[in-house]
């Protein structure tokens, strides 16, 4: 998605003049773009108002459209925002100096804290399939924005077979498959799944459970 880079002028309808001279075009981004994924999260693209954006960031619609053009430009920055922040986060593990087995631990550990944190993003990425990932299609940095992540997976994984920790059959997006889908499932799904089976996966306890369970779940499938 090709964004606006040049700097908007202070909003006639903003604050006053002394905040005009202190105007930071890129902090103001910073704040749309996190009250925007807080109502795109809530709301779906659909249901949320730029109105609503727009007054919790004390900006305008018209400064918002200046940035983002359109709410359908706005829902694409904080989707490719959204996978920006966490594949920043795994490359600050640096897998790489840990052995395999302690790398690939705290990989999964990352991922089920992560999602368990930022339940935003998990309410995003399941509306972006609700559309198909038709949004996220025309970013044209998605795909590269996400290899990182298989990379650091299959660079791990040559690691411990090279060491003879690790089976050497096991594909490095198969593995992401693993880890995301049993982090994520908990979190999308822990409202009818509490529903159905009586069990709160809220619950300190029943969190610690399963972050002990997906590492050992996943320790066990990459062993020889």
């Amino acid at each position: 998605m090709k964004q606006a880079t040049q700097a908007a002028p202070p909003d006639p309808d903003g604050p006053p003049s002394e905040s005009r001279r202190k105007y930071d075009p890129e902090q103001t981004k910073r704040n749309i773009l996190d009250v925007a994924t807080q109502e795109f999260s809530a709301m779906g693209l659909a249901g949320a108002r730029v109105d609503a954006i727009a007054e919790r960031t004390h900006t305008t619609k018209r400064m918002l459209y200046y940035y983002f053009r359109s709410k359908e430009g706005l829902y694409e920055a904080v989707l490719e925002k959204v996978y920006s922040d966490i594949r920043a986060l795994e490359q600050d593990l640096h897998i790489s100096e840990l052995t395999p087995v302690e790398g690939l631990c705290t990989l999964v550990e990352f991922t089920f804290d992560y999602h368990d944190i930022h339940r935003d993003f998990v309410r995003l990425v399941t509306i972006e399939n609700i559309h198909g990932a038709r949004y996220a299609a025309q970013l044209t940095s998605f795909k590269s924005l996400n290899a990182s992540a298989i990379q650091t997976i299959h660079d791990l994984l040559a690691r411990g077979v090279a060491t003879g920790d690790f089976r050497a059959d096991i594909d490095a997006i198969d593995l992401h498959l693993l880890i995301s889908s049993l982090c994520f499932h908990r979190v999308s799904n822990r409202h009818t799944f509490g529903t159905a089976f009586g069990r709160d996966l809220s619950h300190p306890g029943m969190r610690e459970q399963h972050r002990a369970m997906i590492v050992d779940a996943t320790l066990r499938f990459v062993k020889r």
